[in-house]
């Protein structure tokens, strides 16, 4: 097995272990209620979408969501554990959040907030009238 099919395999083996099921069904349900989310793979795992736009992805170590954010900084300096960045992120308006650490209000608060900067006015004033 090359190094690529091995990393694919890595993850795969991840995203089946039963805690990262129990967050991506979490995720997947708070979404669920927003209109225009669809979801495909994107480095080998789960990525959600609105309008072709990416706005959050569970990134290949299954324990940490890419989540697009334009308050990063008020997140970060709340809890710099949970809410975080690389090198890679600096200069993107994306943040990264520990699953295991981050409270199930603030991941609701923050996929929202993350759709709605994606989300075209149409999609977002039919979610509003629901």
């Amino acid at each position: 097995m090359n190094n690529r099919h091995h990393w694919r395999y890595n993850v795969f083996q991840k995203l089946i272990e039963p805690q990262v099921v129990v967050y991506l069904a979490f995720i997947r349900n708070v979404l669920n209620d927003l209109p225009g989310v669809t979801e495909k793979p994107c480095y080998s795992t789960p990525a959600f979408y609105v309008n072709k736009k990416i706005f959050c992805r569970l990134k290949e170590d299954c324990e940490t969501l890419v989540i697009q954010c334009i308050e990063r900084d008020k997140w970060m300096d709340t809890d710099p554990v949970t809410f975080f960045v690389t090198d890679h992120y600096l200069n993107t308006d994306f943040m990264l959040v520990a699953l295991e650490t981050v409270s199930p209000g603030d991941l609701s608060k923050l996929l929202v907030a993350a759709w709605y900067s994606r989300a075209p006015k149409k999609l977002v004033d039919e979610y509003k009238k629901d």
